[in-house]
């Protein structure tokens, strides 16, 4: 019996072009909403590590980590109101991505990256005039909205304008620009924390407006993807306003055949409720997919590394210079392998970046887990050879996550989602990805606290259940075009059992309906 991704994906069809200039531009801009996700998680990081930001809005906090002897090491970051802070903006953007669904699906990808754009640029400006806790908040909220929209969106716009053949790379590049948009953020973060008057701060939070409003201006020229053309605007004349965007895109007047499996796709696309589609038996596994892989994205313990690497750094006994340089090292190696991943998801397929690096996150939580238990005690600071061996080992870590999870997560569930639940699905990893990093940037300095050097084998304990489950359960589907993706279901061992039975069901329901309409012009006649 073929397990899992033993069955390889079925060939595609040769849609035939290239990766015309026209198509990477319009990727470069799109893609750099990524920058705007990366730089939050960068300097939300940051700037709570930051001892002047401390004093002036969690004071209560500054006075644990300076002066309280008697609080434990694990424990010296732990503030709900710091929680707060840091994971407000993954409930507003949980929200937010809801609606965009709705707004991507009606008025166009490029609607919902310039409602994302105009709104960050707009919390960005309170962000960096705060002048307390809650203008803080809104900072964060407004953030929060205006990701929601982007990362909902872009992962989409994409995938529907890039060759089948290169789509994995030209996906990937969002999650680079996430990994290019934490490394500027880090070092913004060590430059300012430099200035004198304890004000840089507000340059860090303040400077989100750049990406943002670059993103904004950009996506004005932005065209729509065809897949969208053709779905919402219906008619020869959209087809062929798709048929031109196509041979510019792809760089070749043989596009036909491209086109042709887009109006088929259409054709069967019902835009009413696509939330209650998705719930159809039909297509139980995008939906198990759209849920469980932006769930095991985040419980890996990623963002812990993003937005509170400074923090554990500073909390295993480095100064505040030297934890914010440690944030830059490490973002440095995940970039590189962002740029690996690019190289390589369309040669070696989606399955094998997984599983390679489930194995190299595994080995990496228990190495750190295991220093940690030896080497770091509640009190007192810890040798510095072994502070930088933790630095490394995070290093390794984040390299896996950036070749295997970090971009696969956006990737593998716009490309498996036919086009009548592709909004709808793409809202649900974001939704997901959103609430769960809520849920552990609410929890984890709690956590550090209580389960202290187990946190990190909790971690390691996740990657384990996830790697089996890309194993089992998770086709490959490199080099295949959206519109054909069905096939994977019906060739893997265990999905195909539950597309197989819906398909069965469905056939007499539609011959029934068949019969009915024959009867009822008999009737008439």
């Amino acid at each position: 019996m073929a397990i899992g991704g033993f069955v390889e994906a079925p060939a595609g069809a040769d849609y035939g072009g290239r990766v015309t200039s026209f198509v990477v531009l319009s990727c470069i801009v799109a893609g750099s909403g990524g920058i705007l996700f990366g730089y939050d998680l960068g300097i939300s990081g940051g700037v709570t590590s930051m001892e002047s930001f401390l004093r002036k809005f969690f004071p209560d906090v500054y006075h644990q980590m300076k002066g309280d002897k008697d609080v434990s090491n694990y424990c010296r970051f732990d503030s709900e109101l710091l929680t707060v802070f840091t994971s407000s903006l993954y409930i507003a953007g949980l929200v937010a991505t809801l609606f965009a669904s709705s707004v991507t699906r009606r008025f166009g990808r490029r609607t919902s990256i310039l409602i994302g754009g105009t709104v960050f640029v707009i919390g960005s400006v309170f962000g960096g005039a705060a002048v307390n806790v809650y203008m803080l908040l809104l900072n964060r909220i407004l953030l929060g909205v205006g990701l929601g929209f982007t990362n909902q969106s872009i992962p989409l716009y994409l995938s529907e304008m890039a060759p089948p053949q290169y789509r994995g790379a030209i996906n990937n590049g969002f999650e680079l620009c996430i990994s290019i948009g934490i490394l500027i953020a880090n070092l913004i973060n060590y430059g300012v924390e430099k200035i004198a008057g304890g004000w840089g701060w507000r340059i860090s939070l303040s400077l989100a407006a750049v990406p943002a409003a670059f993103l904004t201006v950009g996506a004005i020229y932005l065209p729509e993807t065809p897949s969208f053309i053709i779905q919402r605007r219906g008619g020869s004349n959209n087809v062929d306003e798709a048929r031109l965007l196509l041979q510019r895109l792809r760089g070749t007047t043989r596009v036909q055949k491209e086109l042709d499996d887009l109006v088929s796709a259409t054709r069967t696309t019902t835009t009413g409720r696509p939330f209650r589609t998705i719930l159809r038996r039909k297509y139980r596994p995008q939906l198990v997919i759209a849920l469980l892989v932006p769930f095991f994205n985040q419980v890996t313990g990623i963002n812990v590394i993003n937005f509170y690497a400074p923090v554990m750094f500073r909390t295993i006994g480095l100064k505040e210079s030297a934890s914010l340089m440690s944030a830059v090292v490490t973002r440095v190696c995940a970039t590189a392998a962002n740029v690996v991943a690019m190289v390589v998801v369309d040669r070696f397929g989606r399955r094998k970046l997984f599983l390679v690096g489930g194995v190299q996150m595994i080995l990496s939580q228990a190495m750190v887990g295991a220093v940690l238990a030896a080497k770091f005690q509640e009190h007192g600071g810890m040798e510095k050879e072994y502070a930088y061996l933790v630095l490394v080992i995070m290093c390794v870590f984040v390299a896996g996550f950036a070749w295997s999870w970090g971009p696969l997560t956006y990737l593998v569930p716009t490309e498996i989602c036919p086009l009548e639940i592709r909004s709808a699905g793409q809202s649900v990893v974001i939704a997901v990805i959103f609430f769960v990093t809520f849920l552990i940037g609410q929890t984890f300095l709690a956590m550090l606290c209580h389960l202290k050097f187990g946190t990190f084998f909790l971690f390691g304990g996740w990657v384990c259940v996830m790697t089996l489950f890309v194993y089992f359960f998770l086709p490959e589907t490199k080099q295949l075009p959206m519109e054909q993706m069905e096939q994977v279901w019906r060739t893997h061992w265990f999905w195909k059992r539950i597309v197989d039975e819906d398909a069965a069901g469905e056939q007499p329901r539609e011959e029934a309906a068949g019969t009915i309409a024959l009867s009822s012009t008999s009737t008439t006649t």
